[in-house]
């Protein structure tokens, strides 16, 4: 490796080493003096953590602007890892989301004390793996990434070490090493068929190989390898039909965790399945099959997940199916970027996609690290436990109100924005009737979102005790709700960056 691997990898480098210095801290506080005295308060190790993600932030940016050193859009460290500007848009978005949630999560960890560095410590871990696999352009360097990010999330989903925290990690553990199999046999399918590790090889290798006619994605060991690795990733993404985890690991992990896992970890899934499939965009006859598959996911996901949430009575769980069907309306942006690949347009797809992920992540953080607050302070994460927010805390039920808004489509939130642009982009690629079932699912969803709004706003509690968030609280979920406002107000602040970070393409 020389400097200008080093380079590239700085963001990722900086959060590895921003999880050790807190490990370090975590350790060292543990430690009596002589006469009974600490180093410090554990209270410190969140500061450490929540600054110090303001390292691998500038890095990131730096590599953006170009302000120190050579940035560079060509593989590095052996061609197995790109520090492009789509790789550095996601890093960002992680980076970010890790430190809005670090911030909010601080009074919720007070119960957990004895596990406050290692919470930040497998979090920033878990961050660091997603950051390297944002920009992985290799399948070993692929799976490797996968595997830094699953292990540190599934003991962050089993941190409460209660029955339903543990039986939530297990079952993580469980279908995470199964997703990681179906993956890796799909990875080895396509490096038996190609003989390359590389993506970009890969694809010129495909290229040199006849397609057979009438078989879906131009030959049997393809198609295979294509169904694998997108059941793989589709345990990752949340997405029907390997969506059954979600709801009880979200039920059983700590708040703060599965606001975690429904951003960053969702984000850094997509944006690789996105570099695989942009980098095999130019074969005309592999379109029309990623359009199909990607439909039908899409139909399955967001029904489903509509579906599903209509009946729950746990906060958690509603939420959960709520990000089934969130990563749903996410595939009709695939779809359409499948189809958009052969056309005049093929910014279009991807352009939706990640416009559509960056509001997610304002929106989604917004009402998860809401209700962290809540649920923190009232020990109960049922609808019920929401009756008459606005008058025990108006605060945080306008702006958990506001978040709900944003994840159902009103306007002018970014969850409106965001929805047109993805459904319009499927009307402008031919997938009408997609578009026409994502508009009934959202109908559909309006059903549990609305009542949630109501429960908050115009519900009665037995307890009217006034609850009163954290500075750091109120701080998180009101960065989350101005950017789903402000996205959704001037959208082009967003697309201008992401028009810029398609290199992809």
């Amino acid at each position: 490796m020389n400097a200008q691997d080093y380079w590239a990898l700085s963001p990722v480098i900086a959060m590895a080493a921003l999880a050790l210095v807190v490990l370090s801290a975590d350790a060292m506080l543990a430690e009596k003096l002589p006469g009974g005295r600490r180093w410090g308060s554990k209270r410190a190790i969140s500061w450490i953590a929540i600054i110090g993600t303001a390292i691998p932030a500038l890095l990131t940016l730096n590599l953006w602007f170009g302000w120190v050193g050579d940035s560079t859009s060509d593989p590095v460290v052996y061609g197995t890892f790109t520090a492009d500007r789509f790789a550095l848009f996601f890093q960002f978005l992680i980076v970010g989301s890790s430190a809005i949630v670090m911030l909010a999560s601080v009074p919720y960890l007070q119960q957990f004390k004895d596990s406050l560095g290692e919470f930040f410590t497998l979090l920033l871990t878990a961050a660091a793996g997603m950051m390297l696999l944002v920009g992985a352009s290799e399948l070993i360097t692929i799976y490797v990434a996968l595997e830094t990010t699953a292990l540190p999330a599934v003991a962050l989903a089993a941190l409460r070490r209660d029955g339903f925290s543990i039986e939530a990690g297990a079952k993580f553990l469980i279908l995470s090493a199964l997703s990681t199999a179906l993956l890796l046999f799909g990875l080895v399918f396509l490096y038996g068929y190609t003989g390359a590790t590389r993506i970009d090889e890969i694809v010129a290798r495909l290229a040199s190989v006849p397609f057979e006619t009438g078989v879906p994605f131009g030959s049997l060991a393809v198609m295979l390898a294509v169904l694998l690795i997108v059941a793989g990733f589709g345990f990752k993404m949340a997405i029907a039909p390997w969506h059954m985890w979600v709801p009880d690991v979200y039920q059983g992990a700590p708040t703060p965790v599965a606001a975690f896992l429904s951003v960053a970890s969702k984000a850094s899934a997509f944006a690789v399945l996105m570099r695989i499939l942009y980098s095999m965009a130019g074969f005309e006859a592999i379109a029309q099959d990623w359009q199909i598959l990607f439909a039908l996911i899409a139909t399955v996901s967001m029904t489903a997940g509509n579906l599903l949430a209509l009946s729950q009575t746990n906060v958690k769980r509603l939420l959960a199916y709520s990000t089934i069907a969130q990563a749903g309306y996410i595939m009709v942006g695939f779809a359409a970027v499948s189809v958009a690949s052969s056309t005049e347009s093929p910014s279009s797809g991807p352009q939706s996609v990640m416009y559509y992920l960056a509001g997610y992540a304002f929106t989604n953080l917004a009402v998860f690290l809401s209700f962290t607050a809540i649920v923190h302070r009232t020990g109960d994460d049922t609808l019920a436990g929401l009756n008459g927010m606005l008058k025990r805390s108006p605060t945080l039920a306008v702006l958990m109100v506001i978040g709900l808004l944003s994840l159902l489509g009103m306007p002018p939130t970014v969850g409106f924005m965001a929805k047109a642009v993805i459904f319009s982009t499927a009307v402008d690629q031919g997938l009408v009737w997609l578009a026409v079932v994502a508009v009934v699912n959202t109908v559909i969803a309006a059903y549990y979102y609305l009542r949630v709004v109501g429960l908050i706003m115009f519900g009665q509690s037995e307890d009217e005790e006034p609850i009163r968030p954290g500075v750091g609280e109120l701080a998180a979920v009101s960065i989350g709700v101005t950017g789903a406002i402000l996205f959704g107000v001037v959208p082009w602040l967003v697309l201008e960056v992401v028009d810029h970070s398609l290199t992809i393409i």
